[in-house]
């Protein structure tokens, strides 16, 4: 960002500088009965520069939101705090990424798979699982998402991503998979 702004300023700098020395030069070239500097277009070198500059700095800005667009639609696992529905703010640009990508392609289909930790009953847990996948469900949709594109289950307690029963386990559990179809 940091970059981009410097290389804005400099851009600024530049096309100032320009403008002020064709306007200082101009009348001393036409008593002179001399050339100004122009191309055919009637743009000086300097414009030209701060032009191309400024193309430049847009293509990478551009190029860079690219590659964090592709990075946040490679995520496709949200993880979820103990009995807690409701997905962490975190992640909210990365479904953001997720619902913009659904609603610019309506063929696109996805399935919510929802999944607990396996502390609380088997109805408790699948209830959960689809409460979560729900919330990122809904996100999705007010963001830009067709309600038909996505399908919600929930698998409770029923898979796993880890078999132990440490914290860390049931952390990597607790969990909504968003599954291309």
């Amino acid at each position: 960002m940091k970059i981009t702004q410097y290389v804005r300023n400099l851009l600024v700098l530049i096309a100032l500088t320009g403008m002020v020395a064709c306007s200082s030069s101009g009348d001393m070239e036409e008593q002179a009965g001399g050339e100004s500097d122009t191309g055919l277009s009637g743009i000086d070198t300097a414009t030209q520069r701060a032009q191309q500059l400024q193309s430049e700095a847009e293509r990478r800005a551009a190029e860079q939101q690219a590659q964090i667009e592709r990075a946040a639609l490679q995520t496709t696992v949200f993880y979820f705090d103990f009995d807690i529905a409701e997905f962490r703010p975190a992640d909210r640009d990365v479904l953001t990424y997720h619902a913009r990508d659904l609603s610019a392609n309506p063929n696109k289909r996805v399935r919510l798979e929802g999944h607990a930790d396996e502390r609380g009953t088997r109805e408790y847990n699948l209830a959960l699982g689809e409460r979560r996948a729900q919330s990122i469900m809904n996100f999705l949709i007010v963001n830009g998402a067709a309600r038909s594109q996505i399908e919600v289950v929930s698998y409770g307690e029923e898979r796993p991503a880890d078999t132990g029963s440490s914290e860390a386990a049931y952390q990597r559990n607790r969990r909504v998979e968003l599954v291309t179809r």
